[in-house]
């Protein structure tokens, strides 16, 4: 999933880039902007479209395959096979290919967006059927996928932390090693952790986008119309969050590892970390007299 976020990004920021000059230019030529060509704007839009969609289903799809595999272990080799994975990725990319070819199509249209450096579907204005219904369905679509990423992702960690303090209750007189490790060092610790920011930010990033198309598709179809300023820069607040998910996801995985909790935790508690590295030189030396 990371490597289609990270791929993704170059894409649409050329774009960006490319209408953001273009608007520059015709400003300087004449005293009022003009729209781009009507087909780099559609394009533009449907990358917009594809690659919205694709991190909220390829993550809902992680996510219950994580959840499969935690709660369901013994079955999961049987279920989730190379080919079972093969067919679910090319389902997934076929939806959120075919949502976006939609426009192009004649099936709805896309429109340029403020401040003139992005387009995507229309969501205020003269609004027709088609538009109404894409732009309900990408955001309906998007908290779907939103809310069962959640859901799998909360019920994994759940099952993570029951394992965790059933396996403490059964070892804690048994095994001095466990005793004296570090909480932080197991990798299901490492996976909680992971799974909460994940959730966190995936709920902060993407939510607002979201639920704000749906309420000024809603207000706009009622007829509940706002000024322009009213509702274009929020929209774009919310386009920024949602893009920061991108950014933000990879780095989750990168800085909650064991190693780097191990790390902070030795720096916020200097002296536990001072008398776990003395315990450890004593038993070395400890080994070394039995073996003299």
């Amino acid at each position: 999933m990371d490597i289609v976020f990270t791929s993704s990004v170059p894409t649409v920021w050329s774009f960006g880039l490319y209408l953001h000059l273009g608007r520059v230019r015709r400003q300087r030529a004449t005293a009022r902007a003009i729209d781009p060509p009507q087909a780099f704007c559609k394009m533009f839009g449907a990358f917009m479209v594809f690659f919205g969609l694709t991190p909220l289903l390829l993550g809902c799809a992680m996510a219950v395959e994580r959840c499969r595999g935690i709660t369901q272990s013994l079955q999961h080799s049987a279920v989730v096979t190379t080919a079972h994975v093969r067919l679910c990725l090319l389902l997934l990319f076929t939806v959120a290919c075919t949502f976006a070819a939609l426009p192009l199509l004649g099936v709805g249209s896309y429109k340029l967006q403020f401040p003139g450096t992005w387009c995507f579907l229309p969501v205020r204005g003269s609004l027709s059927t088609a538009d109404v219904s894409l732009a309900l369905a990408f955001s309906g679509l998007g908290l779907v996928a939103l809310a069962v990423s959640v859901f799998c992702n909360t019920v994994s960690g759940l099952t993570l932390l029951q394992a965790r303090c059933s396996n403490q209750d059964l070892k804690q007189t048994t095994s001095r090693r466990h005793r004296s490790s570090s909480p932080l060092q197991s990798l299901d610790m490492e996976m909680m952790a992971q799974l909460a920011v994940i959730n966190v930010v995936s709920c902060v990033c993407w939510s607002p986008f979201l639920i704000y198309i749906t309420i000024s598709v809603r207000q706009f179809f009622k007829g509940h119309f706002r000024s322009d300023e009213e509702y274009d820069k929020p929209l774009l607040l919310a386009l920024r969050m949602a893009s920061w998910n991108q950014i933000l996801d990879p780095w989750v995985y990168i800085l909650l590892r064991r190693a780097v909790l191990c790390r902070v935790c030795s720096l916020l508690q200097p002296k536990r970390a001072i008398l776990s590295q003395n315990n450890s030189c004593i038993g070395l030396e400890r080994q070394e007299i039995r073996l003299h």
